[in-house]
Parts: C-alpha cells; sequence; structure tokens
C-alpha cells in the first residue's frame, strides 16, 4: 500500500512539472510580434518537450493554458504589490518605491507584463475577464494599503488607485521597449503623474470637507 501512495505521489509530482513546463514554454514563445492567440498547441508541446497529444493530460485546450498564464501573471502582480510595501516599510518615498519596483518587475517579466496588456483587449470574453479580475484584485490591494496610509474615504482612494494603475499600465507598456536611460526617464515622469493624482485627490477631499463646514 505505501509503494503504491509513493508511486501517485510521483506521478502527480511529473504531471505537475509538465505542467509547469507547459506554462513556461507558452510564455517563451511571446514576444512583440506574437501573442498567444497565435501560439499553436503544436508549438507550445515541442517546446515543453512533449508530444502533443500529451498536451491534453494538462490542459483541456490551449484557452485553459492561457487562462493558466493569467491567473499566474496576477498572483506576480499582486506579489509585486506586497514586495512594494516592504521596501516602503523599510523607509523612502512610497511612490518613488513603488514605481521603481513596478519597473523593475516588466523589466524580469516583459512576457508577462505584454499577455496582461494584449490579451486585456483580446477577441476571447473568457481572456478579457480573467485579466480585468486579475488587475481588479491588483487594484483592490493598492486600495486596501490607501485606506490604512491615509485619512481620506475609501471611494477617494478607489478612485485614485484605479487612475494610478491605469496611469502606471500604460507607461509599462512603452517601458518594455526602452533602454535604461529612456526607463529612467519614464520613471521620474511617473513619479511626477502619480504624485499629480494623489494630490489633486486630497485637493479635492479637502475642497469638499471645507463645503460641509
Amino acid at each position: 500500500m505505501k509503494n503504491i501512495k509513493n508511486g501517485g505521489g510521483v506521478r502527480a509530482q511529473q504531471k505537475e512539472r509538465t505542467r509547469r513546463t507547459l506554462i513556461d514554454a507558452a510564455f517563451n514563445q511571446l514576444n512583440a510580434e506574437q501573442g498567444f492567440a497565435s501560439l499553436s498547441l503544436r508549438e507550445v508541446a515541442r517546446e515543453a518537450g512533449i508530444a502533443a497529444t500529451s498536451f491534453y493530460r494538462h490542459f483541456r485546450d490551449m484557452d485553459e493554458l492561457g487562462l493558466a498564464m493569467v491567473d499566474e501573471s496576477g498572483l506576480t502582480l499582486r506579489q509585486l504589490l506586497r514586495q512594494a510595501r516592504k521596501r516602503i516599510e523599510k523607509g523612502g518615498s512610497v511612490l518613488r518605491t513603488s514605481v521603481t519596483t513596478f519597473i523593475e518587475f516588466i523589466d524580469k517579466n516583459p512576457k508577462v507584463f505584454l499577455l496582461l496588456l494584449r490579451e486585456k483587449a483580446g477577441t476571447s470574453s473568457a481572456f478579457r475577464s480573467a485579466i480585468a479580475r486579475e488587475i481588479q484584485h491588483f487594484i483592490v490591494e493598492l486600495v486596501d494599503y490607501l485606506d490604512n496610509a491615509n485619512k481620506m474615504p475609501h471611494r477617494y482612494n478607489e478612485a485614485q488607485a484605479e487612475a494610478m494603475v491605469t496611469i502606471a499600465f500604460n507607461a509599462g507598456a512603452e517601458a518594455i521597449d526602452f533602454d535604461i536611460e529612456q526607463r529612467q526617464e519614464l520613471i521620474e515622469n511617473l513619479i511626477f503623474q502619480l504624485r499629480m493624482v494623489s494630490r489633486g485627490a486630497y485637493y479635492l477631499y479637502y475642497k469638499e470637507q471645507i463645503k460641509q463646514e
């Protein structure tokens, strides 16, 4: 009985490794010219080093593989924000630390960011919904941080977070093809833009408080 259980455990580990290899293979084939929609099952299987027929032991179809990639991308984004929070706790500018961490993420994970950017406006409604959901998770975590970091009402922090994420993602799309000097200039511009959003939110809140007095 023990050997049977151990055998089952080994097979489960092997299956998980192959599933992981397929996800990595699909990410490896993404680039500025080729999006997920243009990937073929055979190409991904070949990259992963398995037979095309074996693909179906791990995913029903390419769409299910793509959704697994989106889930992983969303998790990576949330880990990014948590990483930025830890850096902020050690001191330094909140905006500069957050922006620098974000650009570092794009530099290290350009294909993850490409997937989120491109498929966000893709033809698959399942993809669009999944990516919108993951980005919303990211926004919710940012709202939670803002709720704890300042004294403004939740609705102000929510609007501020949505604006910040939109601006950051647009800047991130440009950063993918930038060299070091261009990225540094982008970082400074992005910090300036986000500072304007932050101060604008506080200004609106302040003006509303004056009206109520």
